[in-house]
């Protein structure tokens, strides 16, 4: 008799999860949100990389626009996988996501229309303050002083009176860099290399996911079978 009033008392609907943990749990779900996430990977830097086309003056919109979409990523990878490790591992890659992402299309411009041109720093709007955002004021070889200002931010600011070979938009679009430092070859390949790795890690968090729901619908039926 007892045992027959514990079996009454089971849980409603033993044997019978409800449709969200079944549906949750079919390959068909899995496969769907995973390609979800590898669609939104690759989504996310091209978006990044337009806003840094479209306003390569302010180089701060695409970095904002890239922490954001990278800190969605990570919320979205965490909820496929279930877990915390995935989500460290995908920080790495993150780098070279964003770096990729913000320089490539300023770094191309500059190829494309860039003058080189050896000049030599004549003024430091930060000599003397101690900051590390500093405008610096450069004399082109043929004795005049650049209309555009050289911007630097943090340490190791070239010195007044360190001669530079700088590559200047013709167009007057991307702010100018030093010559040794655009390789837009170079941003592609370590933005490609971080979204192939981002894509690795989808996958894999995708499999573990849907693993993971597989065995708690098991132990959800399992439980109501004792």
């Amino acid at each position: 008799m007892s045992e027959a009033l514990r079996g009454s008392a089971a849980t409603p609907g033993a044997g019978h999860p409800p449709a969200s943990v079944r549906r949750s749990a079919r390959p068909r779900t899995a496969v769907g949100r995973t390609l979800a996430l590898v669609l939104y990977v690759w989504g996310s830097a091209a978006v990044v990389s337009g806003v840094s086309f479209l306003v390569p003056g302010a180089e701060w919109v695409a970095i904002a626009t890239g922490v954001v979409l990278c800190v969605v990523f990570g919320v979205l990878l965490h909820l496929l996988h279930r877990g915390v490790w995935l989500v460290l591992l995908a920080a790495a890659p993150a780098l070279f996501v964003l770096v990729g992402a913000v320089q490539y299309a300023p770094e191309l411009a500059l190829e494309r229309y860039g003058v080189r041109e050896n000049v030599v720093v004549v003024a430091d709007s930060a000599a003397g303050t101690g900051g590390k955002n500093h405008e610096l004021t450069l004399r082109g070889s043929d004795g005049q002083e650049l209309a555009e200002r050289f911007v630097y931010r943090g340490s190791g600011a070239p010195a007044v009176g360190e001669r530079l070979a700088v590559v200047r938009d013709a167009r007057g679009k991307v702010p100018m860099e030093q010559a040794d430092q655009v390789d837009a070859a170079g941003r592609l390949s370590g933005l490609i290399g971080g979204l192939v790795a981002w894509t690795v890690l989808v996958l894999l968090a995708g499999w573990r996911g849907h693993a993971a729901r597989r065995r708690d619908l098991r132990r959800y039926v399992g439980g109501a079978d004792r």
